[in-house]
């Protein structure tokens, strides 16, 4: 157990423990399992809600800022749209589970989530916007021994799931480090520079590092923060600071919501608009009313939250050194702006050829990643809310020069 855990509640309620044949779902599903769910579903594909209702899931991680304070601060109402209260689940595999059943009409999503369930499970998913920049890190125990990433060679981290930023994140740091990334079952032996890499829950993550079942985990915030103060961990990088401004999760809809009620996803997409440059804008506020000191969206306290949306000190970070282009980059520990850059979406593309995941892969050699920036993405939507709504541009992360286009940037 880790220290202080009741204090960030990763224990109580609605993120109690699923037994570990939940956890195994990530696996199976990487391996074909959602085209088994979808085939009890009319056509063998997900539905679209038949109601003008939003109904929004969501994992209690900062990357569902936009869809929580759009919620929070009325913008759904503001647009004339009927809105449930939003609904939290632990995992990712829940999550697309109930989205592809249409059990949600909007939801947040790692972004090559929707990129495995369109090509190779057929689920009729859309990106519509990303839903922020940034906002994640890898966190290593602080007994571990791991000062660097050719240090993870012979260890043990944990990832949030196959089709991650965070999986292609790691991985291109490995590799640049010489260490080899693998897919082990457990006790079987690694080579001296393998690095083992499993899937784990985000909330279950820091129990893990705690416990040192782990000896490291890459995940979207406040887990990092709840790494560092609950956990005895410490960052070894944050990923923001690898691939500058990066996306993590966007917002996905159903494509015949889009195709058949464009009013109503309009209104949608607007709301979201206004909500990210609401976050943008005021980090801190938005941290605490997401807390469960304020409207207990997520159920972590608000030093927690605060920290994860707003701390990013490149003198506390030396030592490793987890910041190394801020002065150059300047962005922040996290940041929100909507706006789908094609041109991320075609390293994805590339970088997915390179990553190890586990189950049937087979069809991403066959994607190109030309047509899949077209074909995910529907930008119609984002594209008239930001021009409605034009402070987006004041975000950090957001090329003022040319804000509709931009050169992916590296640095491992």
């Amino acid at each position: 157990m880790c220290e202080n855990c009741d204090d960030w509640s990763l224990h109580h309620s609605s993120l109690s423990r699923a037994p570990v044949s939940r956890r195994r779902t990530l696996d199976l599903m990487a391996a074909g399992g959602l085209a088994a769910l979808l085939a009890g579903l009319p056509g063998g594909k997900a539905r679209a809600a038949q109601d003008e209702k939003l109904r929004i899931g969501y994992l209690p991680i900062t990357d569902a800022t936009a869809l929580l304070v759009a919620h929070a601060k009325g913008f759904y109402k503001d647009e004339g749209l009927d809105v449930e209260e939003p609904q939290l689940l632990r995992g990712w595999s829940p999550l697309v589970e109930s989205f592809a059943a249409g059990k949600f009409n909007l939801v947040h999503l790692l972004k090559p989530i929707p990129l495995w369930m369109r090509y190779n499970n057929n689920v009729p998913v859309k990106i519509m916007a990303w839903a922020h920049t940034n906002g994640s890190g890898l966190v290593v125990g602080k007994d571990s021994g791991v000062e660097s990433f050719k240090d993870l060679a012979g260890k043990q981290v944990a990832v949030p799931y196959w089709y991650s930023m965070h999986n292609i994140v790691l991985q291109m740091a490995l590799r640049a480090a010489g260490v080899k990334a693998v897919i082990r079952g457990e006790g079987e032996p690694l080579a001296p520079d393998e690095c083992n890499l499993q899937v784990l829950a985000p909330p279950d993550m820091p129990p893990a590092l705690a416990a040192k079942k782990i000896h490291a985990y890459i995940v979207a915030e406040p887990f990092n923060a709840v790494g560092e103060l609950k956990a005895g961990g410490k960052i070894l990088r944050f990923t923001g600071d690898i691939w500058k401004n990066h996306p993590c999760c966007v917002v996905c809809m159903h494509e015949d919501d889009t195709a058949q009620r464009p009013e109503w996803t309009q209104a949608v997409l607007n709301a979201i608009v206004r909500a990210e440059i609401y976050a943008s804008q005021n980090k801190k506020e938005v941290a605490h009313l997401l807390s469960r000191d304020g409207k207990g969206y997520l159920p972590m306290p608000v030093d927690v939250v605060e920290r994860a949306m707003t701390f990013y000190d490149e003198a506390v970070y030396a030592q490793p050194q987890a910041i190394r282009n801020k002065a150059a980059w300047g962005n922040g520990r996290i940041d929100f702006q909507p706006w789908p850059y094609p041109s991320a979406t075609k390293l994805i593309v590339q970088a997915l050829g390179e990553t190890v995941v586990a189950g049937d892969r087979g069809f991403l050699a066959k994607l190109d990643p030309e047509f899949v920036a077209k074909d995910l993405v529907d930008s119609r939507f984002v594209r008239a809310a930001l021009e409605k709504f034009p402070d987006w541009r004041k975000d950090p992360s957001v090329n003022a020069d040319n804000p509709f286009e931009r050169t992916e940037l590296v640095a491992l």
